[in-house]
């Protein structure tokens, strides 16, 4: 957006004026019971509103004039909800159609990574932002966006620092930062000659003594990798505002880092609420923020906290407390009306001032068009047999009845034990998809496009499982890898041909015949699609491997799949 002169004067004489009764105001919400962030209370009042900003609490209705009345009949005004740390290819949902599932919730601002889809347009990485970017002034929800630490180019980088809506630089690289890479160096110098903030996210406990000095000391802003209760301790100790994330897989380590807060009594200034990644049919069902708040009051943080953790601490830990987080004046009138703090039920959602969702529908989008990100298939796997996605043992048992082997455990993303070695029967030499007498599914790894020897890395696999078929889908990012499940090498290798045709996919098969087809056609990574295209698309996929005995519980199989990928790469199995 280029520079557009603003007319200072007019704006504070307008706002002196509709003060004093002289000039007309644009909303008054009234009978409202408003959450005082700042001082932790509930007050009854009203909220005036004009140009976009809350301009007064509880003014003299005897004298204001207003456009338009919105009478709250008593409901909860608290400041709309933010998610401090979000992928947009995670959702794989593009920002029209993320809005239509999040904002509803009561979201009115996310801090966004594209790192992704960035690193998966690779040299058209630089038009892949702005075509991202374009008209993100229209969206129904405020948004502010990371340049990538990793997975691209330092000149790609270098670029998108330069646009807007673009606030710091995204997440470090987790094998680099700490080896002195150059690229790491110049990206940091980059963001903090434009006084922009660096997003961080490790294990703090897993971090030498020096690199967890050195980078909260060259200006690293936040950190959102936070898995124990001595990795949140450290975290806040070292200075870092700490993110709680409710993405997928991380259910049960969710409610160790709350319980961890309670029971520690953490002071919950410390800690924001984000997603990191989650898929649209859950903010769907569950919900986003409203559905986090809920959880941490169920497991002991006071409401109006929780809240603050998803509103006010946010914005105060990004510099942004004159602006969003809070419902008193000079900040956007980004309102969300709830029957219940400890509850939230969005009832109603204002951005600016205006009512963008009610009863969980959305009342306004933008009109983007993203198809021209979408981009074709370009296959790599025509040479590869079935025999390469056989499991090579580790080691065999001296009998050789047994074989040591890879298990990956899609719930573990994230941990250790995301890979374990195990033991598994073998019969006529060939590794037997079982534990402990119970069948579990096969799992490879596949490089797309070899010069030479393919890179192939194959095991036993939790989390999703098939009787038989296969399901396979793809993840360009940082380098183009497939993975796949199934019970037999011939039909694992007939599925992941079949999503090689396209530049991204999930894929269902069974008896070498598609099954389902969910088309990721934005550079690999996100769906060119409504959201009820999307949650209609995944639920085929989780249909067609129901009746192949996979059980799903919680998010879409596509999402739960795509996940891995975090996992792969931070244990370096795609290399």
């Amino acid at each position: 957006m280029g520079y557009v002169k603003i007319d200072h004067y007019g704006k504070v004489r307008t706002i002196f004026d509709i003060l004093n009764g002289k000039a007309e105001a644009d909303l008054l919400l009234k009978n409202l019971n408003i959450l005082d962030v700042h001082g932790e209370t509930v007050y009854q009042g009203s909220i005036l509103v004009h140009d976009k900003r809350i301009v007064a609490l509880s003014p003299d209705e005897s004298i204001i004039r207003v456009k338009d009345v919105f009478d709250g009949k008593g409901l909860y005004a608290i400041p709309g909800l933010i998610d401090a740390h979000l992928h947009f290819e995670s959702q794989l949902a593009h920002p029209t159609a993320l809005a239509e599932a999040m904002v509803p919730c009561g979201t009115t601002t996310i801090y966004a990574e594209c790192l992704d889809l960035l690193s998966a347009a690779g040299a058209n990485g630089v038009q892949a932002a702005r075509d991202l970017f374009r008209d993100y002034d229209k969206l129904p929800y405020r948004l502010y966006a990371f340049a990538p630490g990793k997975k691209t180019a330092a000149s790609v980088t270098k670029a998108v620092l330069d646009m807007e809506p673009v606030i710091g630089l995204g997440e470090f690289e987790h094998f680099t930062y700490s080896s002195g890479d150059e690229d790491d160096f110049h990206k940091a110098a980059w963001v903090r000659e434009k006084a922009g903030f660096m997003n961080g996210h490790w294990g703090v406990t897993s971090l030498s003594d020096m690199i967890l000095n050195y980078l909260p000391a060259i200006g690293v802003s936040n950190n959102h990798d936070v898995w124990n209760e001595d990795d949140l301790e450290k975290s806040i100790r070292y200075g870092f505002p700490t993110h709680i994330k409710f993405g997928v897989g991380s259910s049960e380590v969710i409610k160790i880092l709350l319980r961890a807060i309670v029971d520690r009594k953490f002071p919950t200034d410390n800690f924001m609420l984000c997603t990191d990644n989650i898929s649209v049919q859950r903010l769907q069902t569950m919900g986003h923020m409203d559905w986090i708040i809920s959880l941490c009051v169920e497991m002991g943080i006071s409401p109006i906290k929780a809240i603050k953790m998803a509103s006010y601490n946010t914005a105060r830990s990004f510099h942004m407390e004159d602006r969003i987080g809070s419902l008193t004046p000079g900040r956007f009138a980004d309102i969300v009306l709830t029957d219940s703090l400890s509850k939230i039920n969005p009832l109603y959602v204002f951005k600016d001032g205006e009512l963008i969702a009610r009863d969980r529908k959305l009342l306004r989008n933008a009109d983007i068009d993203y198809s021209g990100m979408c981009t074709k298939g370009v296959p790599g796997l025509d040479d590869l047999t079935p025999a390469e996605l056989d499991i090579t043992p580790i080691e065999f048992s001296e009998d050789r009845s047994r074989a040591k082997v890879i298990l990956f455990d899609v719930y573990g993303r994230g941990h250790a034990k995301f890979h374990q070695e195990v033991w598994a029967p073998v019969q006529n030499g060939k590794v037997v998809p079982e534990l402990d007498g119970r069948k579990v599914s096969r799992l490879s790894v596949v490089q797309r496009y070899a010069d030479g020897k393919r890179h192939v890395v194959n095991g036993l696999f939790h989390g999703v499982h098939v009787d038989r078929g296969a399901v396979a889908t793809f993840w360009p990012a940082p380098t183009p890898y497939f993975v796949v499940v199934g019970q037999e090498s011939d039909e694992m290798c007939y599925c992941l041909k079949e999503v090689d045709k396209y530049s991204g996919a999930c894929v269902v098969s069974e008896n070498r015949t598609k099954k389902a087809v969910m088309p990721l056609e934005i550079h690999g990574v996100m769906a060119n699609m409504t959201v009820d295209e999307l949650t209609s698309s995944a639920a085929v996929i989780d249909s067609a491997l129901e009746e192949l005995g996979n059980r799903n519980e919680g998010e879409p199989v596509v999402n739960k799949l795509l996940s891995l990928f975090i996992s792969l790469h931070r244990f370096r199995f795609m290399e």
